[in-house]
């Protein structure tokens, strides 16, 4: 059973869409009614998905769902009547994962929720895997770094360089960007 969190300042839509939640399986671990301190709000109940009812995401709103959105990602669906083409770029960009325009019907919403979660997922991936691009990109700078200077201090080729980098590594039990780190400070100890 998937925990959700309502946000809604409209009492009645709350009502509405907390009921179609509730129809569909659901279980409600909590309702407020706006983003003020949406970040606590989330750490305190733990919702596997935010659902938002709003007329129009205000500006406010957006920045704290992208605040969310950077340091607790959720997956957030939010029912809005403003279809503005430029709202919904905002919304998505701060980490809206369904933008539905009058589209608040009780059928509607596990569909909607899974292609929340689906699209959560896969751009959850996406930064895992660029994050994971960057951090070996990050070590192979530090690597070459580190070979440019043995080159530079040992009048050696590239890869002997590299060579003399994987051997301390094997033999010290150490990861070659650790070594290449270490090499790197102590160059700058030196200079």
């Amino acid at each position: 059973m998937l925990r959700v969190m309502l946000i809604d300042e409209d009492e009645e839509r709350r009502a509405l869409l907390g009921g179609a939640l509730i129809e569909n399986g659901y279980e409600i671990v909590s309702e407020i009614s706006g983003t003020q301190n949406l970040y606590e709000a989330v750490k305190d109940a733990h919702p596997d998905v935010i659902i938002i009812g709003t007329d129009s995401p205000s500006r406010d709103s957006l920045e704290d769902i992208c605040l969310l959105s950077r340091d607790a990602p959720r997956p957030i669906v939010m029912f809005t009547h403003d279809g503005d083409g430029k709202k919904i770029r905002e919304a998505i960009r701060s980490g809206v994962s369904a933008y539905v325009v009058d589209g608040l019907k009780g059928d509607r919403i596990r569909p909607l929720v899974d292609v929340a979660i689906a699209r959560f997922e896969a751009h959850q991936a996406l930064v895992s895997e660029l994050e994971a691009m960057q951090g070996k990109l990050a070590d192979r700078k530090i690597v070459e770094r580190a070979k440019g200077i043995l080159m530079q201090k040992k009048n050696c080729s590239e890869e002997e360089a590299y060579r003399i980098l994987r051997k301390t590594a094997m033999d010290k039990n150490m990861k070659l960007v650790e070594v290449a780190g270490q090499l790197i400070e102590m160059a700058n100890l030196l200079t």
